[in-house]
């Protein structure tokens, strides 16, 4: 009997239990595909990341008054100078006006660009004649360098020049979501309209390039006017941010050393103080969402474990039960000169296409499943290649774990016995 003969007679037994293989196939499959599925849902948000915060550059950073997310208190970016000590008198406190501006004309650092921004409070519903948008657009308030040190690209009309940020205008640029759902695809007919924020009168003066948004960063759903308009109308927060673009990504640490120099003496700390405020590097917030993440993927491959090892226990039971089943047959293929090892190879066979079964149908539907969260995201088609093959290897052992007493137990009946088994 040889080895082709043992896989052909364990395919048609498998083949003929449609039912049985049909319950332990699916119970391997959704172990598979919760393992898969969750694991291609993580990698397309780790995409989304990455393109959503590319635009930012890794060669800038940001000062505000505080961090605006921490998630471990241990990061070496987070290590306070145990030498200085934090008055209760400087905690908290927002970054004024002329401070922001005393800094950006300061800091020297060659090649480095320094955008002073006031965020707005909330969303808007940005109006132009019958048409509106949803109320999630973001309003932030720049100077004539926001655009550069965040990334965005003009794509018609101009940039806000000092002038427009020192009068405080009610002038604006447009980002390419709000301006194609205003004036359509032919959005630089936007420039010089003028559209309803908050209910007053804004002028276009620009249409900015796609950024390329997604689901986690709607970075094409703003509207940018100059921070004295928005500190103005009252509609901003109480802290001015601080944008700086270094030259290159070599630079980045040395401008932050020296950024923290300036920005000390413009705060009037002394020595001994700790900082009262908080730097961070433009890639940052994605590396925390996504260190985030693989704790998630880390979890959710302890789930997928977990649900093999259940599979296998269930596998490992329907070929004990196949054995009795089989007694018979067991003992015909030992009379006919079939060999101890014949039978295992038999057995083992068919737990490990069963298994390999399980896998194939649990890789795609948590493939398909995936992506379809991934479509959310707008990220394209997405395959975790490396845990496709992790879960066809883990499959292959689970079968082969499963099927080994079956397999012994089968070849170590005696076909005397077998054969007179009812």
């Amino acid at each position: 009997m040889t080895l082709k003969d043992s896989f052909s007679l364990a395919f048609n037994t498998v083949k003929s239990n449609k039912l049985r293989t049909g319950i332990t196939v699916a119970i391997i499959a959704f172990g598979i595909m919760a393992l898969i599925g969750i694991i291609t849902a993580i990698q397309a948000m780790n995409d989304g990341l990455r393109d959503s915060f590319s635009t930012m550059g890794a060669n800038g950073f940001t000062i505000a008054y505080k961090e605006r997310f921490r998630f471990n208190d241990n990061d070496d970016d987070n290590k306070v100078d145990k030498t200085r000590k934090a008055k209760k008198s400087n905690l908290d406190k927002y970054i004024q006006l002329n401070e922001a501006e005393q800094f950006k004309q300061r800091f020297n650092y060659p090649g480095a660009t320094v955008s002073i921004s006031l965020n707005g409070f909330g969303n808007y519903e940005i109006h132009y004649r019958d048409k509106k948008t949803n109320p999630t657009v973001r309003m932030t308030g720049g100077d004539e360098n926001y655009i550069a040190v965040n990334g965005f690209t003009i794509e018609a009309g101009r940039n806000l020049t000092p002038m427009d940020v020192q009068s405080g205008g009610n002038v604006c640029l447009l980002g390419s979501d709000v301006a194609t759902k205003l004036f359509g695809e032919h959005n630089e007919t936007a420039v010089d309209k003028f559209i309803n924020v908050g209910g007053a009168p804004y002028r276009v003066i620009g249409v900015l390039k796609s950024k390329g948004s997604s689901a986690l960063m709607r970075a094409d759903n703003v509207i940018i006017t100059s921070y004295n308009n928005v500190r103005r109308t009252g509609l901003g927060n109480n802290s001015f941010v601080i944008g700086v673009l270094a030259n290159d990504v070599s630079q980045v640490d040395h401008a932050i050393a020296e950024a923290t120099a300036d920005f000390r003496n413009v705060r009037k700390l002394m020595p001994s103080d700790a900082d009262n405020f908080a730097i961070e590097k433009s890639d940052k917030l994605a590396e925390t969402f996504i260190g985030l993440l693989g704790s998630i993927q880390g979890a959710a491959g302890a789930i997928g474990l977990i649900t093999l090892f259940g599979a296998a226990i269930g596998l490992m039971n329907i070929m004990l039960v196949s054995v009795n089943e089989r007694t018979r047959e067991v003992g015909l293929i030992k009379a006919l000169g079939g060999k101890r090892k014949n039978i295992r190879q038999q057995f083992l066979f068919e737990s490990v296409i069963i298994s390999l079964l399980g896998a194939i149908f649990g890789i795609i539907l948590g493939v398909l499943i995936g992506n379809i969260f991934a479509l959310f995201l707008n990220v394209g088609f997405t395959v975790p290649w490396s845990w496709v093959i992790a879960g066809i290897v883990i499959c292959s052992i689970v079968g082969l774990v499963a099927g080994i007493w079956p397999a012994v137990k089968a070849s170590r009946l005696n076909p005397i016995i077998a054969l007179r088994y009812e």
